[in-house]
């Protein structure tokens, strides 16, 4: 039984009866509905395509990283490494050969001006003073004998029994023994003063920084025997050397001040002074060898030690330093790539006034406005178009031209 068949037929519902203009109508309406779609498809299609083709452009730039030039005051430095040493410093060696008897110091024995260090025993030494004694006493009685012999001769010359030439060979004698005591004497004082270096004495106040023999050690005179026995040093001053780049010696004078930092004190500087220059530059490394004194009175410097020595440079008034990785060498000389307004390169020729490592000074070609690029990429060129970095990458151009354009009619 249907639905309908249980209704009384007043109440039967009719079903509307579709047209053919209805269907018109539907298919009018589908068909603009498909068309909105597949405009509305085109149109995104075209304004990602416009994106992806402005995004490729941006990507192919290539990004550079811009700062400007960093301008100094009137006063740079320079950072060099140096060694310290002792202002005075001896190296004591025998003048007399032996054995060494006593030893009265030891490295970093503190010391005066006489103090006894060791003591050598010289038995050859000994028997070489004992010969040359009995060698003067030969000698004297010698002479004493033959100033005899001319004084009788001398006497008797009035009578005839000694002739004028004997007369004479007795003087000339008599002169000869004494030029030989005069000779032993000589050699007799020679030795006692060796005897006397048989203490080894210390030739100023200072520290022993050195010691290379021991008790019962040959000790043999000169230093062609070895290595020095004691190093004595005067460390209440010190002498620091630099080698000085020949560029930078017309600029540090004889005054200069300096800082100077070592290793085992890292947060403390110790003032120094330019004392005097050498004046001639070494033709192995380009430098001039320069020393400064360094007041170490509480003795806290170590003789032998290694200092990093920061030197004060004047400089012009207004000085403009870039990084090193900035300069590009090429067939035009030395330049540096600037980014200009438009956001293109400009390469400009410049100078360099002082090397300071990790940056520079320019002497001529740059000005405090221009946009310097840090670390240009190879084979940029003038007039290439790049661009900054952390600026946007993509400007948004697609929604200005998607305002600009006017919406289709709803």
């Amino acid at each position: 039984m249907s639905p309908d068949q249980g209704q009384p037929q007043g109440q039967r519902q009719e079903r509307p009866i579709v047209t053919r203009r209805g269907l018109r109508i539907a298919a009018i309406a589908a068909c603009a509905i498909v068309a909105v779609v597949v405009i509305s498809g085109i149109t995104m299609r075209r304004m990602a395509d416009a994106r992806l083709s402005e995004w490729t452009e941006s990507q192919a730039l290539p990004v550079v990283k811009v700062e400007a030039p960093d301008l100094r005051g009137k006063k740079s430095s320079i950072e060099l490494p140096g060694r310290l040493e002792a202002y005075s410093q001896a190296q004591i060696f025998a003048r007399v050969s032996g054995y060494l008897k006593n030893l009265n110091v030891d490295i970093g024995t503190p010391v005066k001006a006489g103090n006894l260090l060791a003591e050598i025993d010289a038995p050859d030494l000994d028997q070489q003073i004992m010969q040359a004694e009995a060698d003067v006493g030969a000698a004297q009685a010698n002479l004493t004998l033959a100033r005899g012999i001319l004084e009788r001769g001398q006497s008797l010359i009035t009578s005839g029994a000694v002739s004028k030439q004997t007369l004479d060979q007795r003087a000339a004698d008599a002169d000869n023994r004494q030029g030989m005591v005069k000779s032993m004497q000589a050699n007799l004082d020679r030795l006692k003063v060796l005897e006397k270096y048989k203490r080894i004495t210390a030739p100023f106040d200072g520290l022993v920084t050195a010691r290379t023999t021991d008790v019962g050690a040959l000790i043999n005179a000169g230093s062609s025997g070895g290595p020095a026995l004691f190093v004595v040093s005067d460390i209440t001053k010190l002498r620091g050397y630099i080698n000085v780049p020949q560029n930078y010696v017309p600029s540090i004078k004889i005054g200069t001040k300096a800082q100077i930092t070592v290793p085992e004190y890292r947060d403390r500087k110790f003032a120094a002074t330019v004392e005097a220059s050498a004046q001639s530059v070494d033709p192995t490394s380009g430098t001039t060898r320069m020393l400064l004194a360094v007041d170490n009175p509480s003795g806290e410097l170590m003789t032998g030690a290694f200092a990093n020595v920061q030197l004060e440079l004047p400089s012009p008034e207004t000085s403009i330093h870039v990084p090193a990785s900035a300069l590009i060498f090429n067939q035009n000389g030395m330049q540096v790539a600037t980014v200009g307004a438009d956001g293109r390169i400009a390469l400009k020729v410049v100078t360099i006034a002082r090397d300071l490592g990790r940056e520079v000074e320019i002497g001529s070609g740059l000005t405090a406005q221009d946009r310097i690029v840090a670390s240009p990429p190879d084979g940029i060129a003038s007039g290439d178009e790049v661009r900054i970095a952390g600026e946007p990458k993509l400007k948004d151009t697609a929604s200005t031209k998607r305002a600009a354009q006017p919406k289709p009619p709803g």
